[in-house]
């Protein structure tokens, strides 16, 4: 689980980003990708899919593997001591349902850690779990051998974990570049085609973070730019201004025309009581968030997460099988937004509206962020449908009035 905060300052700017009715594409930065929406966006970490999880009863095309209980001190627990038990098992679940696998690198066995010793909070994992290995050769040697064995199956691999927090890097940003530049070169001399992504920082402090990192010259041994755009409690809407500040770093050390990725995202409670699995706030919120990351030029967003129920949002009852309302909006805005092209999103106070694409046929996603509101499409649109995402669509004459809310509704 991920660390991320949005001031109540920061959150008034992104919901007052646009005056009344107008784009949010107002800056290059908030341009979405020109490409149709790919099954690939729709990312989603599960954590036991090996052992005691069932598969998802949804779609989605790319997997990040991180609590998973495959990272470096699972795979190499002594030096040359190999468990790929789990990780071929996950790897195979992911051939079998056509899902792209993404391998997050880190946590230091104590064995090659720099600072064994070093205790940094229980999510690090073991003591000198958050720092550098201290011989750069069992660096490359892990990379290597899990990039020969994988060669094919595995899609990407991202160099590190949310480094900006002490829990899982105690490192300094140059020491990070190295690490990265001998995966890189590790990688590609083995995979060429292999995706590496940026170690993924989080939050207002991750920023800074990354601006020594690509200072460093970090952006050099990276296909893709990797951050986690929590924004904690507050609205979905938050993320765009988190993801245009991402952009402007990246644009400032000339990487800005590599993709950006969050790849790892979800609705946060930290450790409250979960969201009633009826409310409309979690399904409002993963829709309007898929919407929202590929507004903001986000190319891969990967859910957190399907089997930890202590984000505060349940995707299956206790059966571990039947689908809540959340994991429900994330199966359909999938199945609304793939294929599709982005040609616009506006809102006017707490009304936001999307214009979408499929063919020469346009369709509108309209959510309104206060909750229930009425809203007439305008006559331009001439839609004969208004369907919200969780209920069955109704017929619209011209002019009529509907009922909008946190769940977006599409008219088409």
């Amino acid at each position: 689980m991920s660390y991320a905060s949005v001031s109540t300052l920061l959150l008034s700017v992104v919901l007052g980003f646009c005056t009344a009715g107008r784009s949010v594409f107002a800056s290059d930065d908030h341009q979405p990708p020109p490409e149709p929406v790919p099954r690939t966006y729709f990312g989603m970490h599960i954590h036991r899919a090996a052992t005691s999880t069932p598969w998802p009863q949804i779609s989605f095309g790319s997997w990040r593997l991180w609590d998973a209980a495959v990272h470096w001190s699972k795979l190499e627990p002594g030096r040359g001591d190999w468990d790929f038990s789990i990780l071929d098992q996950e790897v195979r679940l992911a051939q079998q349902h056509d899902v792209e696998v993404l391998l997050t690198f880190g946590r230091t066995p104590a064995w090659a850690s720099a600072r064994p010793n070093e205790k940094t909070g229980h999510r690090a994992g073991k003591q000198g779990a958050a720092a550098e290995p201290k011989d750069i050769a069992d660096w490359r040697n892990y990379v290597r051998t899990v990039a020969s064995r994988y060669k094919g199956r595995i899609r990407g691999y991202e160099i590190w974990n949310e480094p900006n927090l002490p829990n899982f890097y105690t490192g300094s940003p140059e020491s990070m570049v190295v690490l990265a530049q001998e995966a890189y070169s590790a990688i590609k001399a083995i995979d060429p085609n292999a995706i590496v992504v940026s170690p993924s920082a989080v939050g207002p402090t991750g920023l800074p973070w990354l601006e020594k990192f690509l200072a460093a010259g970090g952006g050099r041994y990276v296909d893709v730019i990797g951050y986690h755009l929590y924004v904690r409690t507050q609205p979905p809407e938050a993320m765009v201004d988190r993801a245009h500040q991402v952009r402007q770093i990246m644009t400032r050390y000339d990487v800005g025309d590599k993709p950006l990725w969050n790849t790892e995202a979800g609705r946060q409670t930290w450790g409250g009581p979960p969201i009633a699995d009826e409310s409309e706030e979690s399904p409002g919120y993963i829709a309007r968030s898929y919407i929202l990351n590929w507004a903001a030029g986000v190319r891969r967003y990967y859910w957190y997460a399907w089997d930890n129920a202590g984000m505060g949002v349940h995707m299956t009852k206790e059966d571990a099988a039947t689908l809540t309302p959340a994991a429900v909006a994330y199966d359909r805005i999938e199945s609304v937004l793939l294929g599709t092209r982005m040609m616009s999103l506006n809102h006017s106070g707490s009304t936001w509206e999307c214009e979408l694409r499929r063919g020469h046929k346009s369709l509108w996603l309209v959510w309104n962020t206060d909750g229930n509101a009425s809203f007439s499409p305008p006559q331009s649109w001439a839609v004969r449908t208004a369907t919200r995402l969780l209920d069955n669509s109704q017929a619209l004459r011209g002019g009529q009035k509907t009922q909008i809310g946190l769940i977006p509704t599409v008219f088409q």
